[in-house]
């Protein structure tokens, strides 16, 4: 037994943060952040937090696979910036939906957080005790923002996607490849909360999201050709069989990169940077959902999702939908 998908929702807050607001609040402009990210636009939550995006987009996936939401056994949620430190968002979904009592955590993995979370549940349904799956990438990094540091606030925004996958004698995941680095350098994390002093309580201070965007750059543009290929040898295929690559939606110079590294058309990269940014683990969801539904992505078409992000962490997987 493998799995496949049978239906995938999105759900984006309502509220735009646009450059134009970000030129308000730090030495930027709209045309210095469009020329080098690819960004126009981005979403904010105002009263809804990752477990609220996340059962949005969970209910959109339902609806898409004309499901009932009790015939759900297994969720798994990618993301960085849950709620709390614990309960998961997994299971706050799991409370929000009124689903059943079953399997539900979350998977922390960054910007890839998605794909893994995509192996995992694959893997589990290949067990009898698991037939449908909630996976779901769903992020608030509007709350993990410093918004006097222009490095970061320009890039990131809320979001959440959602596929829902059931066990079947069709192989539709046709490859995985994922990986981790541990690197502790400073590229890119956050931080939580620092060792203390025995019986003593320190003040600590809000902590944000860090990030070195040069040496990610770098990471990313190689990374991602390299993941891409690796992915297309594990499965046999072609660079040529490909339809679509949904690669995490980072900056667009590097989905440019990436195209013309590989001799692929740059349309052949979905890009939904200039209206949502950088959504790390809801990224990939997202931006599948939306060219499924507007038409691009379709039955028969062989598709490669691949992230990279903090950790660090890559990794893809072909789906042939």
């Amino acid at each position: 037994m493998s799995a496949k998908i049978i239906g995938s929702g999105h759900y984006l807050p309502p509220k735009i943060l646009s450059n134009l607001d970000l030129e308000k609040l730090v030495d930027t402009s709209d045309e210095w952040i469009s020329s080098r990210t690819g960004i126009k636009n981005r979403r904010m939550v105002e009263n809804e937090n990752t477990s609220d995006l996340a059962a949005k987009a969970a209910l959109k996936a339902l609806e898409d696979a004309n499901i009932s939401k009790e015939m759900i056994d297994l969720v798994i949620v990618a993301t960085i910036t849950p709620d709390e430190i614990f309960p998961s968002v997994a299971a706050m979904v799991q409370q929000k939906l009124g689903l059943n009592e079953v399997f539900a955590m979350d998977v922390n993995a960054a910007c890839t957080g998605f794909v893994y979370a995509l192996e995992t549940a694959v893997a589990l349904l290949k067990q009898p005790r698991y037939n449908k799956a909630l996976v779901i990438g769903a992020e608030v990094l509007t709350k993990v923002i410093d918004f006097t540091d222009r490095n970061t606030c320009i890039l990131f925004g809320d979001g959440a996607g959602a596929f829902i996958l059931e066990s079947s004698e069709i192989n539709q995941f046709l490859a995985f490849d994922l990986h981790s680095k541990g690197q502790t350098d400073k590229t890119l994390g956050l931080e939580f909360y620092p060792l203390k002093e025995s019986f003593k309580t320190p003040q600590t201070k809000t902590p944000f999201m860090y990030m070195n965007g040069r040496d990610v750059f770098k990471f990313a543009v190689d990374i991602i050709p390299k993941t891409i290929l690796q992915c297309l040898e594990n499965a046999q295929l072609k660079i040529s069989d490909l339809d679509y690559v949904v690669a995490h939606q980072a900056n667009q110079r590097i989905l440019n990169k990436a195209a013309k590294d590989l001799n692929l058309e740059i349309n052949q990269f979905i890009s939904t940077l200039e209206d949502t940014g950088n959504t790390s683990a809801a990224s990939i969801p997202i931006a599948f959902d939306i060219a499924k539904k507007d038409g691009r992505i379709q039955k028969g078409h062989k598709v490669l999702m691949v992230g990279f992000g903090g950790g660090l962490t890559w990794g893809g997987t072909i789906v042939e939908i």
